[in-house]
């Protein structure tokens, strides 16, 4: 039986993958170092800003260090920051009801995101979804970013932790998570959930490694998640 479900936020969510790209290539742009969006999509998506600007740069013959990669993390975000003020958060259509429904529902929800906590806690609190969520881990939280299971295997232990407690301990194997990238697939399935992936972000045939796919987030209904085997 399915007791929770944690959400990706960015790509799952929220429609605002493109603009992390362009805001990732701004900031590279001005450290002399280029991001092509073939290789956003191919090989990025899904990373945490810390795993890409690292990857990146060192892939130019840079090599970071820990202040210099909190200062560009911190410049995107400034960034995305200016954009939000301007543009607001895009939510997938049919995404705030199904979070809305499975909350009424009585299942504990709890979202795993590579993104910062302003940005995330920003766009649940502007759709009024902030109180939905039992646990929020984002890329403050964790010392490794997807696709290593960290954040989820946070996840489940802050749902048994994080008062209203459960009746009785909630297993990894009674929870679902609801992904758009290879790399969160696999930290899910790696910390024990069972998955579900919307193709908003990649083709269908890119997520065979999750138990269902879906073309959007607005095809999933309440009653289906809760029906899905774990």
């Amino acid at each position: 039986m399915v007791r929770a479900v944690l959400f990706d936020f960015n790509g799952v969510l929220v429609d605002d993958e493109p603009v992390h790209l362009a805001l990732l290539q701004r900031v590279l742009g001005e450290e002399g170092v280029e991001l092509s969006e073939e290789d956003y999509w191919s090989l990025y998506v899904g990373l945490d800003d810390r795993a890409c600007f690292r990857t990146l740069l060192e892939g130019a013959g840079k090599a970071p260090t820990g202040p210099h990669l909190m200062r560009l993390i911190a410049r995107k975000a400034s960034y995305y920051q200016d954009w939000i003020r301007r543009e607001g958060y895009t939510f997938f259509p049919g995404a705030p009801e199904l979070v809305a429904g499975l909350s009424e529902a009585g299942i504990a929800l709890g979202l795993v995101s590579g993104g910062l906590r302003d940005e995330v806690e920003g766009g649940l609190r502007q759709a009024g979804l902030r109180e939905r969520f039992k646990v929020v881990v984002t890329a403050e939280d964790v010392d490794r970013g997807k696709p290593d299971p960290e954040g989820y295997r946070r996840g489940i232990e802050l749902l048994n932790a994080v008062p209203p407690l459960p009746d009785r301990l909630l297993h990894p194997h009674e929870a679902l998570a609801v992904e758009d990238t290879p790399a969160g697939l696999e930290a899910a399935r790696l910390a024990g959930l069972s998955t579900v992936a919307v193709a908003h972000t990649y083709p269908k045939d890119a997520l065979s490694g999750a138990d269902h796919v879906v073309a959007r987030i607005g095809d999933l209904e309440v009653d289906d998640l809760l029906a899905t085997p774990v």
